[in-house]
């Protein structure tokens, strides 16, 4: 009787053994090695200090900045305003055509910033906004004609590409800024609605729209949420934000990555739009007050534990008002970037996107 338990227990735990190594070989079979991040999307702004002249228009900048990295990036970003009335009558611009194409044949998504402002425009000058585009003149139509344009040469152009409009509306710097003459957040959300259906008019859905509040340590949920133009007109959301640190042009204290992003990420992931992957449109990190490498190694690490629904970045490397933004004004910081940039187990894309086809843009896969 001792002798048959003994057998049936050596019988159960073999059994037991075998089909534990049969569903370990189908589960290494069907699934693939899992990674620590899902795959991301990123770039950089490039300003003039490379070349003398900002990428698209000179894509040697790319050549330069990708040589410093190690790496091929998935995204460029530029900017254009409506018109430049800086020189006698508003000139007007068209959709910039030729750099969507030269970005596209590197191989990287266009990440095109596009403001409804004539420029320049000094916030502080009195009457500045008086002289400069109103959200409610876009809504009441005063603008269609110059959009609707515009919108027939995106269309026209027909390829996938990042469309970040009127980005950093919660703040009071830009014409469209909700604390700046006038605007209200509800004519924000009538504008984009404005902007968004004319588009759609017009056969422009290339287009992927990328709504970008700014990233205020502690937002108000109630405020941001009130800028949102809803589910159906927003393809991802966005986050811009910046470590000033202590430098002499605007001042302040040094501030973490989480710092910066954890509060407004919760917020827009889970109570605004949980629905949409997120591109950090604009980051950055000064010099002074501490170190930027260890700033730069921070985000790296908190991206794919903490972050989950970021799926692409774009580092602003452009020096603004002597701010030292750029990679290459901190070689330690440069390093530190390649090395997040190439590591395999972070998952950052190289330029690969030549033939994109898909809209609105998925995150990689």
């Amino acid at each position: 009787m001792a002798l048959g338990k003994t057998k049936a227990a050596g019988w159960i735990v073999s059994l037991a053994l075998a089909l534990w190594l049969a569903l370990l070989c189908t589960t290494s079979a069907a699934d693939p090695p899992k990674s620590s991040a899902r795959p991301m999307y990123w770039g950089a702004w490039i300003g003039t200090q490379l070349t003398g002249t900002q990428p698209p228009f000179d894509m040697s900048a790319i050549s330069q900045f990708e040589a410093g990295i190690g790496k091929g990036l998935s995204l460029i970003e530029f900017a254009s305003p409506f018109a430049d009335c800086g020189h006698g009558p508003c000139s007007f611009y068209q959709f910039p055509a030729g750099g969507m194409e030269s970005i596209r044949s590197y191989g990287a998504i266009p990440f095109f910033s596009w403001g409804s402002q004539f420029t320049p425009w000094d916030s502080g000058e009195p009457g500045a906004n008086a002289r400069n585009i109103s959200l409610a003149g876009i809504v009441n139509g005063s603008y269609d004609s110059y959009i609707q344009g515009f919108a027939r040469e995106v269309a026209a152009w027909g390829h996938p590409f990042f469309l970040r409009f009127d980005w950093e509306m919660n703040g009071n710097w830009f014409p469209w800024s909700s604390s700046v003459g006038g605007n209200r957040p509800r004519q924000f959300v009538a504008a984009w609605r404005h902007v968004h259906d004319i588009f759609t008019a017009s056969g422009a859905t290339n287009a992927t729209w990328a709504w970008c509040p700014f990233s205020e340590a502690r937002p108000k949920a109630r405020y941001l949420r009130s800028f949102y133009p809803g589910n159906r007109y927003v393809d991802w959301t966005c986050l811009d934000g910046y470590n000033w640190g202590t430098n002499s042009v605007h001042p302040r204290p040094w501030r973490s990555f989480d710092q910066i992003f954890a509060s407004a990420y919760e917020l827009v992931t889970q109570k605004i739009a949980p629905g949409k992957p997120m591109v950090l449109g604009e980051i950055a990190s000064g010099s002074r007050g501490g170190s930027k490498a260890l700033w730069i190694r921070q985000m790296m690490n908190a991206l794919p534990k903490r972050y989950p629904k970021v799926r692409g970045l774009v580092w602003f490397d452009t020096f603004d008002r002597g701010i030292d933004w750029p990679l290459e004004s901190s070689p330690a910081g440069l390093r530190a970037f390649a090395r997040g940039i190439k590591a395999r187990r972070l998952g950052y894309t190289a330029n690969e996107y030549s033939t994109i086809a898909t809209s609105p843009i998925q995150p990689p896969g």
